[in-house]
C-alpha cells in the first residue's frame, strides 16, 4: 500500500535497525549541542566528567545527567534555551499550578517537525481531508490546541478550533458543521455526552466516527463507555510541554499500546526511586530525550508518567516504532494511603465497570486519628438513584467490595445524586487530599 493511503511518513515503517542508527546519530547531535550552547548542561557533563564525544553508543546515554521539571523551573523563563531569542518562532508554558510555570520554545524546523508527529498520530487513527476535526482544547499557552490544529491542517481536514468550555455550543457546532473527529480530554467527553443527553440528543446521533483523548489518565473502562455512547473508535493520546507538546505517542487502530515515535525521541523506562534503566516489560518512570529540538534540547527529562516498553512484537498495521502502554499514572499522583500505592486510574477502571455508576467521581483522602482513611464518592445514574436505603445500600457495598479486590485496601464509598460533583473542561481533578489539613 502507497505511503499516501495508510502512513503520513515513511519513517514510520523504517526497520527497527535504522531507527537505532538514526537514534544514535541524533543523540550525539543533541548531546553536542546542548554542551556547546546550554551553560546548565556544560556544568553538569563536567561535574560528571562526561563530555559529549564519550556518547558512542546508544547504550552511553546512561552516562548522561537527568533533567527534572525543577530544572526548568529553576532555569524559568530561557535558561535552557539552546538558541538566541530571535531564532525562536513561538514559545509555550505548562499550567503552572505549582509555581512557576515550565517554558517551552521553538524554531521554524521544531514546529515543522511537531506538527508533522501530530499529522502521523492523526493520519495514523484514520483522520482524512474529508474529516471535520473539532478541536475542544486551550488554544492560549497549551500546547493541545495549536499542534492538533496544525497537524490536522496539514491532512488537509476542516478544523473548528472551538476550544473549551459553552458545552451546549460545542454540541451544536458538531450537528451543525458535521463533526466526525474531535479532540479533548476524556473526562470532557464524558460530561459532553452527559450535556447532549439532557438536551435530548442521542450522543450517537451527532456523527462522530474518531476520538482523540489525552491530557489525563483514562481506562479502558472508560473507552468502553466512550464508544458505546458516541458510536466512535476512541484513541489513546500521549504528549507532554517538554517534549513539543501532543504528538509523542498514539495508538493506532490496533488500540493496543501507543507507538512513540523513537525516530524523534530516545525512551526509556526507569525505577523512580533510583534511576535505573528498567528491561521490557518493567513498569516505571518514562524518561525521554527529544533527539531533534533546537531551542530546548533536553537530556533525559524524567516526565513522571509511569509506563513500560511493550513486548517487541510487529504491530499489524505495519508501523516498527516501540509502544507504550497506555499511562498507568503519574509519580507525583500516586496516593500511598495505609502503605499501599493506588493509582487514580485503578479507581476509575472500577467504577467504570459498574452499570449503575455514572461519569463523574470523586476521591477523598483525610486522617483519621493515625491511619488514613479513603473515601470515593461517586455520582449514581437517574434510573438508580431509587431513594431506597436498601437499594443504595447494596449498591454502596458492591462498589466497595470491587474496589477492595482491585485496590487490596478497605474504602469508604459515598453514593450522590448526577451533577453533584464539579466538571471539568480541561484535566479532570479527581483527587482531593485533606491529610495535611488541620
Amino acid at each position: 500500500m502507497p505511503y499516501s493511503d495508510k502512513y503520513w511518513q515513511k519513517e514510520e515503517i523504517m526497520p527497527r535497525r535504522e531507527i537505532e542508527e538514526i537514534q544514535l546519530k541524533r543523540l550525539r547531535w543533541v548531546v553536542r549541542h546542548a554542551y556547546d550552547n546550554v551553560p546548565f548542561y556544560r556544568k553538569k557533563f563536567r561535574e560528571l566528567g562526561i563530555h559529549p564525544d564519550d556518547i558512542r553508543r546508544r547504550e552511553d546515554i546512561r552516562k548522561l545527567p537527568f533533567t527534572t521539571k525543577e530544572d526548568l523551573r529553576e532555569n524559568y523563563p530561557f535558561g535552557l534555551f539552546a538558541v538566541p531569542k530571535e531564532k525562536l518562532v513561538r514559545i509555550h508554558t505548562s499550567s503552572g499550578s505549582s509555581g512557576k510555570p515550565k517554558v517551552v520554545g521553538y524554531t521554524a524546523r521544531d514546529l515543522e517537525n511537531w506538527i508533522n508527529l501530530c499529522a502521523r498520530c492523526l493520519y495514523m487513527v484514520g483522520l482524512r481531508s474529508r474529516d471535520v476535526f473539532q478541536n475542544m482544547v486551550s488554544y492560549t499557552m497549551f500546547t493541545g490546541g495549536l499542534g492538533m490544529h496544525y497537524a490536522a491542517e496539514r491532512i488537509g481536514a476542516m478544523v473548528v478550533p472551538s476550544g473549551t468550555g459553552n458545552t451546549e455550543r460545542q454540541i451544536q457546532f458538531m450537528l451543525d458543521f458535521g463533526t466526525t473527529a474531535i479532540h479533548c480530554t476524556p473526562s470532557y467527553a464524558l460530561h459532553i455526552k452527559e450535556v447532549a443527553e439532557g438536551m435530548e440528543i442521542d450522543p450517537k446521533e451527532i456523527g462522530l466516527r474518531i476520538g482523540c483523548f489525552g491530557a489525563e489518565p483514562w481506562s479502558e473502562a472508560t473507552r468502553k463507555k466512550l464508544e458505546d455512547a458516541f458510536d466512535l473508535k476512541a484513541f489513546d493520546s500521549y504528549g507532554l510541554s517538554e517534549m513539543n507538546g501532543p504528538g509523542v505517542a498514539f495508538e493506532c487502530e490496533e488500540q493496543n499500546g501507543l507507538h512513540i515515535w523513537a525516530d524523534h525521541y530516545f525512551i526509556e523506562v526507569v525505577d523512580p526511586e533510583t534511576g535505573e534503566q528498567l528491561g521490557e516489560g518493567e513498569k516505571g518512570e518514562l524518561v525521554l530525550t527529544p533527539l531533534t529540538k533546537e531551542a530546548l534540547p533536553l537530556i533525559r527529562y524524567r516526565t513522571g508518567d509511569i509506563t513500560f516498553v511493550m513486548d517487541e512484537e510487529k504491530c499489524s498495521c505495519g508501523r516498527t516504532h516501540p509502544k507504550i502502554h497506555r499511562i498507568i499514572g503519574r509519580c507525583d499522583d500516586m496516593i500511598i494511603v495505609r502503605g499501599i500505592n493506588v493509582f487514580p486510574s485503578q479507581i476509575e477502571h472500577v467504577l467504570m465497570q459498574i452499570p449503575e455508576v455514572g461519569d463523574n467521581y470523586q476521591v477523598v483522602i483525610t486522617k483519621k486519628g493515625a491511619l488514613d482513611e479513603i473515601t470515593v464518592r461517586v455520582e449514581v445514574k437517574d434510573e438508580f438513584f431509587t431513594g431506597e436505603l436498601a437499594d443504595m445500600e447494596r449498591l454502596r457495598r458492591k462498589i466497595q467490595e470491587e474496589l477492595r479486590k482491585e485496590l487490596g485496601l478497605r474504602t469508604n464509598v459515598e453514593l450522590v445524586e448526577k451533577g453533584t460533583l464539579e466538571r471539568f473542561e480541561g484535566k479532570a481533578k479527581r483527587i482531593l487530599d485533606l491529610r495535611g489539613e488541620v
